[in-house]
């Protein structure tokens, strides 16, 4: 089993990695395999709502010039997800909102069923707004949430300082020991079973 981890800090050893790294340490010692994606610092494009993904079928976004259909690649082989990010504005990072939403819309299928946590990392507030945003996402694609013993939040500014924030730490090797009991539970059997699905009927206010 393997979880993909994606920070979504532009900060390659910032706080939020610092956060991701004690999740993947965690979930090492269970025996799941790790991976941690950054995102980086180049440019990310927003989706535009083009459908070219749906027409091809491919699950890839039509805009091959960024990270997007990188992490999409990984995806498909990962059997669960974390993603992390710093609280800009009181919301997570505007790139790895655009990925996610390009992710979701053009891989989707890659997605569903499978268990998912969100993390945010902050100075001092907004980072339960940020968790809740990028949960929302998620619950709307059929996907179990891994939980810990709080929010996933933990806090610090200057680079490294979420190591001082001893309750945020426990918080995600909680948040790690929970997704692997979880993904243990559902491949108990070597196989994680889907429950069944009624097709999608999409209704609109205005008609």
């Amino acid at each position: 089993m393997k979880v993909l981890l994606v920070n979504g800090s532009a900060i390659t050893q910032g706080n939020t990695f610092v956060a991701l790294s004690e999740i993947a340490k965690t979930l090492e010692a269970e025996e799941i395999e790790t991976e941690i994606v950054e995102i980086g610092k180049r440019p990310v494009r927003g989706c535009i709502a083009c459908g070219s993904c749906k027409e091809k079928g491919n699950g890839r976004c039509v805009f091959d010039d960024d990270i997007c259909n990188r992490i999409s690649e990984k995806v498909e082989a990962a059997d669960a997800f974390v993603f992390g990010s710093p609280v800009y504005f009181g919301q997570p990072n505007g790139a790895l909102l655009a990925v996610l939403q390009r992710l979701l819309y053009s891989n989707g299928a890659a997605f569903e069923f499978k268990p998912v946590a969100n993390v945010a990392i902050c100075r001092r507030g907004g980072a339960t707004a940020a968790f809740q945003t990028m949960n929302m996402a998620f619950q709307m694609m059929n996907m179990p949430i891994a939980t810990s013993q709080y929010w996933n939040i933990a806090y610090g500014r200057l680079q490294g300082e979420t190591l001082q924030d001893l309750e945020g730490m426990q918080t995600m090797r909680q948040l790690a020991r929970n997704m692997a009991w979880m993904l243990k539970k559902l491949h108990a059997d070597g196989v994680a079973d889907k429950p069944a699905t009624e097709a999608a009927q999409p209704m609109h206010f205005i008609r």
